[in-house]
């Protein structure tokens, strides 16, 4: 029994071994990392942050986003149907038209509220 995992555990063993091994050296002869206050600024893309500490999205940020995530997951159950159609059949076809019906109407109603205008 032990004859089968012997490998496995000499492979386990010796990349442990190796990987303490290369830390220690690493600490031991390694660069010592230079603390400056620039160190700590933070940026975007290179360029300096200009962004403030309490700054605070517009309430339409968080509605497209919401939406983005309902609609998206919502596209996201029709896959394991379209996958395995044939095998659910007619009932699984209707169904799933139903529901993407739904989903449009929705859609819709969203768009007309206003609800996707970036504000």
């Amino acid at each position: 029994m032990i004859r089968s995992y012997l490998p496995a555990l000499v492979f386990l063993g010796l990349g442990t071994f190796l990987g303490v091994t290369f830390a220690v050296i690493n600490s031991v002869l390694g660069a010592k990392p230079r603390t400056r206050a620039a160190k700590f600024d933070p940026y975007e893309s290179g360029m300096p942050s200009d962004v403030r500490q309490g700054l605070r999205f517009g309430i339409s940020f968080y509605l497209i986003a919401m939406l983005f995530i309902l609609f998206d997951i919502e596209v996201i159950f029709l896959y394991p149907v379209a996958v395995q159609l044939k095998a659910f059949g007619t009932f699984a076809l209707v169904e799933t038209i139903v529901f993407v019906v739904l989903l449009f109407v929705a859609f819709v109603y969203v768009w007309r509220r206003g609800a996707l205008e970036w504000k």
